[in-house]
């Protein structure tokens, strides 16, 4: 048998169906945490708020329009928890420690691609919120531009100027001299 679309799942945890969420949680709980992950820098935050956003869509789960697709939108409540939270702590959190490396690589050249992944890191982290989350879901969630804007319900004119900008913003603090 074939595995249950997310609408079928959707409609069985409209019923109540325990499982049927669970199942949409497993589903989806890796991208929802990168999304947090890539937002926050900070793993146990990450954590945190990916549950948050399956609680949170769960709670909303009756205003889910069925003809769309559950990931973009599930996508949707982490980034905004993720900027709310982000807005509400101000400075931002410290951030986690790159642990993949590639054990190909001299130790040297380890040390100098940790070294750029960190400044990049840090470059990003330093952006203002609109401006990361529009690099989170262009260049590592892999998104159009036609998705980030019906993701961000924003106008696609401001996803193109938002990106625009914010690699302006990047390649001016990694080009900077230390």
């Amino acid at each position: 048998m074939n595995a249950p679309t997310d609408r079928d799942l959707i409609l069985r945890a409209r019923r109540g169906e325990n499982t049927a969420y669970s199942e949409l949680v497993t589903r989806y709980q890796t991208s929802v945490f990168n999304v947090c992950y890539r937002i926050l820098h900070n793993y146990f935050d990450a954590e945190d708020l990916a549950q948050e956003t399956f609680i949170r869509a769960l709670d909303r789960l009756h205003t889910f329009d069925l003809e769309r697709e559950f990931s973009p939108w599930v996508r949707r409540i982490a980034a905004n928890l993720c900027l709310n939270h982000l807005e509400a702590q101000k400075p931002s959190a410290a951030l986690d420690e790159d642990r993949d490396e590639d054990k190909t690589q001299s130790p040297a050249e380890q040390v100098e691609v940790k070294e750029r992944s960190e400044q990049i890191r840090a470059a990003l982290a330093s952006l203002p919120p609109h401006y990361r989350i529009v690099i989170e879901l262009r260049h590592y969630q892999e998104l159009s531009y036609a998705e980030i804007a019906a993701e961000l319900n924003i106008p696609l004119s401001d996803v193109k100027s938002h990106l625009f900008r914010a690699r302006q913003l990047l390649a001016e603090k990694l080009h900077a001299p230390d």
